[in-house]
C-alpha cells in the first residue's frame, strides 16, 4: 500500500485532479481509497455520481455515533474506488485541522485500511493553511508521498511554497517525501516557466502539465470524473498518463497484465 498526500491552494482544482487521479488508478487494475480532508467534504461528489456522502464528522455527530461502523463512512464510487469524507466542525464552532485528526483517529480505530486493503490511499488535503490537523498526512506515518496541485498563479506558488517548507520540517523524522508538483494549467502567460522558475527556489519538478480542457467541466455537469464520463478524450488520457507517473515516482509497479494497456 503506497500513501499519497495531494495538497494545494483551495479553488486550483486538487479535488478535480485528485478525483480524475483516483478514477485513473482504478482504471489500471488497483484498489484506491480517496480521503477527503477539507471542509467542504466535497472531494469525492464525482466519484458518487455527483452526490455528496456523510463525513466521519457528520456521522460522529449523529445518533449512530457510538455504534458507528465502516460502512456507515466508507462509500464505494466510481469503479470501486473507496470514498471517504472527513468532514468539518460546525460552522463557527471548533477547529477544521483537529477535525481531520478526529477523522483519521476513527478510521484507524475501526482498522479501515487492515479491512479494505487499498492498493493506494489518497488524501486531498487543502493547502492554504498547514496548521497541525491540515499537516496530519504529512506526518505521523500517514502518507508516503506529497504532490501538490498549482498553476503559474502567485497564490498558487505561494500555498506550495508553505505546503514545501512544512513538509521540510518533518523531513528529518522520516514522514512523508515531497515528490514533485502536478501543474493544473490555468492559461496564465509564461505558465510553464514561471512555474519552473518557482521550482528552482522551492525544489522539485513538474510530474505533469494537466491542459485546460472544457471536458472537465462537461463531465462534473454530469456529477462524474472524465475518466468516466469521457473514457476516450483527450483527457482522460492526460489523467491515465497522471496515474502512470505518480505510481513510477511512488516506485509502484502496475498489476500484472495492466503494464501492455497503460
Amino acid at each position: 500500500m503506497v500513501k499519497i498526500a495531494i495538497y494545494g491552494k483551495g479553488g486550483i482544482g486538487k479535488s478535480t485532479t485528485t478525483s480524475n487521479l483516483s478514477a485513473a488508478l482504478s482504471k489500471l487494475g488497483l484498489t484506491v481509497m480517496q480521503i477527503g480532508c477539507d471542509p467542504k467534504s466535497d472531494s469525492v461528489k464525482n466519484l458518487c455520481g455527483g452526490q455528496k456522502i456523510p463525513s466521519v464528522l457528520d456521522m460522529l455527530r449523529g445518533p449512530k455515533a457510538a455504534s458507528l461502523k465502516l460502512e456507515d463512512i466508507v462509500y464505494k464510487g466510481y469503479n470501486g474506488v473507496l470514498c471517504v469524507e472527513a468532514g468539518g466542525p460546525t460552522p463557527g464552532i471548533g477547529c477544521a485541522g483537529r477535525g481531520i485528526i478526529t477523522a483519521f483517529d476513527k478510521l484507524k480505530e475501526l482498522d479501515a485500511f487492515e479491512t479494505y486493503k487499498p492498493d493506494v490511499v489518497l488524501y486531498d488535503v487543502l493547502g492554504d493553511v498547514v496548521c497541525g490537523g491540515f499537516a496530519m498526512p504529512i506526518r505521523n506515518g500517514y502518507a508516503d508521498k506529497v504532490f501538490i496541485v498549482t498553476s503559474g498563479e502567485m497564490m498558487a506558488l505561494y500555498a506550495a511554497s508553505n505546503i514545501v517548507h512544512a513538509i521540510n520540517n518533518f523531513g528529518s523524522r522520516g514522514y512523508a517525501q515531497y515528490a514533485g508538483v502536478i501543474l493544473n494549467s490555468r492559461n496564465v502567460k509564461d505558465e510553464q516557466e514561471t512555474v519552473r522558475k518557482a521550482l528552482d527556489e522551492i525544489g522539485g519538478k513538474i510530474i505533469k502539465v494537466v491542459p485546460r480542457d472544457a471536458s472537465v467541466q462537461v463531465a462534473e455537469n454530469q456529477g462524474k470524473t472524465v475518466v468516466e464520463a469521457l473514457p476516450e478524450s483527450e483527457m482522460a488520457g492526460v489523467y491515465m498518463d497522471l496515474a502512470c507517473k505518480i505510481l513510477a515516482e511512488c516506485d509502484m509497479e502496475l498489476p500484472p497484465g495492466q503494464q501492455e494497456s497503460a
